[in-house]
């Protein structure tokens, strides 16, 4: 009797053990399962928007009320001409949306002016500038600023904002390491005469220029989903966690 009630604290309290790791071995599976329905949904959500036909460019009026979970990625087609302006590279490993880019390069951003006299700035493509030069770049973006209006279509894009260990943008090389075309804009004077630039730049699709150089292109998603697996990975947790307690339990009772 002595011994079977010196037992029971040690029960009571690996089978509390037990539970609450089951419970949160179990939790984090239907998390994983929560957010694999969450990334099924947007990675729905912008095929929609990336095999949608192409809309006009939202009004200059309406620029402020777009924001990245309503609109990034929408196709759009509009007339401008590629301002004669210094562009600026923007440092590239490769593409998580671009099945045709690869490699260390660079993107080339360039400001266009609309009709009214406001600037969209273009995402004209990839340049395989591995070393970053800026005399290759300029070679590859000044015969596409013609003075001529050209029509556009591409994706609406937000900026991004710079990571703790983002490498500062080298205003001499006009080189960035974030998509950040408002930072851009600032440094290299892109806005004049009280105009504004839109607060999204544009992934280019087409044209393409006869070179092939900048290299523009259409869009696709490729959004990692490894939910599933880490789901399964946190269910047989818990169910381990269930067996090594009863496995101790009966030889407890044995005892």
């Amino acid at each position: 009797m002595t011994g079977l009630l010196s037992r029971r604290p040690a029960v009571t309290g690996f089978a509390i053990f037990t539970l609450v790791m089951v419970v949160a071995f179990a939790g984090l599976g239907i998390w994983q399962l929560q957010r694999r329905a969450e990334k099924h949904a947007l990675i729905a959500l912008l095929n929609e928007r990336l095999g949608a036909a192409p809309e006009a460019l939202p009004a200059s009026s309406q620029w402020s009320s777009l924001t990245p979970a309503r609109d990034e990625f929408r196709r759009i087609s509009f007339s401008a001409t590629y301002a004669p302006l210094p562009d600026a590279m923007v440092y590239s490993a490769g593409s998580a949306v671009r099945d045709d880019v690869s490699g260390p390069g660079t993107w080339a951003f360039l400001p266009a002016r609309l009709a009214d006299g406001n600037t969209i700035v273009v995402n004209t493509g990839f340049v395989q500038n591995t070393m970053q030069d800026r005399a290759q770049q300029d070679r590859a973006v000044r015969r596409l600023i013609t003075g001529d209006p050209v029509q556009l279509s591409g994706y609406l894009r937000f900026p991004e904002s710079a990571g703790t260990l983002t490498p500062p943008e080298s205003v001499a090389k006009r080189l960035w390491f974030t998509r950040d075309h408002l930072a851009m804009s600032r440094v290299l004077g892109w806005v004049e005469g009280g105009k504004t630039v839109a607060p999204f730049y544009v992934d280019l699709e087409t044209p393409a220029p006869e070179s092939g150089i900048p290299k523009p292109g259409p869009l696709s998603v490729h959004l990692k989903d490894d939910h599933l697996q880490y789901a399964i990975t946190w269910f047989t947790l818990a169910f381990a966690v269930v067996i090594a307690f009863g496995v101790w339990w009966r030889g407890q009772r044995r005892g």
